[in-house]
């Protein structure tokens, strides 16, 4: 794909602060939330403005090139690369509500917006739409977002029940101080809470037409080259921060080999022994295999929203599992690199420790779990059908 003059400048920009992102990685890691600094040179550069209709000012990028933004920043700092595949993804899922939702939320132009897909929530009825409670964990970017999805059980009035995906201002919900984890602690994934908050009836949507897309009262329906699958959409930016993460792991191995012998050997330069050569090469290898997969998954979901389609079924699962195995690749060849920095790797000043257990950590996350992604993928491979409807 080409790179258009918005990607260029977005991306120049964000490559120009990947020192700034890596020099605030332990400072974003003992506070357990990213520096302001961080959302800043972001918001400068045009970020969160890369998922934004036109229409409100926003940059609308197609996928690729917002997964080529996402994975640099994730260079610089795994977590800060985490929040920003967050609130990308979730502006443009906003993009599916009615068109009155989406005036509302994109009003600021660069807009940030959380999410938490488990429907820890109940909604029920009242004039003009419906009171929220309910308690959302690991809600990433709370900190920093504007607005934020929520998973919800409706409640009807005949005593029936369906899941829904509401969206309400992050300001409406508490945010308690409960963040205190080994791996991504620079993402403030603390627990929010809502309690009596009005939501508005255009700001619930069906979960299921979220998925597929299917909402009404919008316009930017049909062939308009941004009308992905959620969850595909999904999976392949939270791939780009694996990748991101991996790359710039590769980098910092790199940086700190010089100079660098074996402990109780006689090999003073590290990078003669074969072994060293080897895991390099490996690792070099799985990184440049997942980027290479995920070309395949990209140019498939960009040819269906370009018809107006989307992804089938069969697509949908193909890229759970190519995903999960993608970024299975990339926690590999960090867990390489990392083994072949020697004891003094464990460091808090050295950043390669921080970039391998975060990454480890994001790898723990239930949409990227190997196995469970494989079995969809297999399902289909071997002619039987998903067996789920989480595509």
């Amino acid at each position: 794909m080409a790179v258009n003059g918005d990607l260029a400048s977005v991306l120049d920009a964000v490559k120009s602060i990947v020192p700034t992102l890596r020099k605030n990685g332990r400072e974003a890691e003992e506070r357990r939330w990213i520096p302001e600094e961080n959302i800043t040179l972001l918001e400068e550069a045009g970020v969160f403005r890369m998922a934004v209709p036109r229409r409100f000012g926003g940059l609308d990028l197609p996928l690729a090139d917002q997964t080529k933004v996402i994975a640099e920043i994730a260079r610089g700092c795994p977590s800060t690369g985490w929040l920003t595949m967050v609130w990308v993804t979730s502006a443009w899922a906003a993009t599916l509500y009615p068109d009155k939702a989406q005036e509302e939320i994109f009003a600021g132009g660069d807009t940030r917006v959380s999410i938490v897909f488990a429907p820890t929530g109940t909604l029920t009825p009242t004039d003009g739409g419906y009171l929220l409670n309910g308690t959302y964990r690991f809600n990433s970017g709370c900190r920093g977002a504007h607005w934020n999805f929520t998973a919800a059980v409706l409640e009807e009035a005949d005593g029936s029940h369906r899941e829904v995906m509401a969206i309400v201002p992050m300001d409406k919900m508490t945010i308690a101080d409960d963040w205190h984890v080994s791996s991504g602690a620079g993402t403030g994934s603390s627990t929010t809470t809502a309690e009596n908050v009005f939501v508005p009836a255009h700001h619930v949507v069906d979960y299921g037409e979220v998925m597929v897309c299917a909402t009404g009262d919008r316009s930017n329906t049909g062939a308009t080259g941004r009308n992905y699958g959620l969850l595909a959409f999904i999976l392949a930016e939270v791939t780009a921060v694996f990748l991101g993460i991996a790359q710039g792991a590769y980098e910092l191995f790199l940086e700190r080999l010089p100079g660098r012998g074996i402990t109780y050997t006689n090999w003073t330069d590290q990078k003669q022994h074969p072994l060293t050569q080897i895991q390099v090469a490996t690792a070099r290898n799985k990184i440049d295999a997942a980027e290479a997969l995920s070309e395949r998954w990209l140019e498939v979901l960009q040819r269906r929203a370009d018809a107006g389609e989307q992804p089938t079924d069969e697509e949908k699962a193909i890229v759970r599992g190519q995903t999960a195995f993608a970024t299975q690749l990339a926690k590999e060849a960090v867990d390489i690199l990392f083994e072949a920095s020697g004891g003094s790797v464990i460091q808090r000043s050295v950043d390669l420790q921080r970039f391998h257990r975060d990454i480890q950590g994001f790898a723990l996350h239930a949409l990227v779990q190997q196995a469970a992604n494989l079995e969809v993928q297999g399902r289909i491979l071997l002619g039987m059908d998903p067996d789920t409807d989480f595509l």
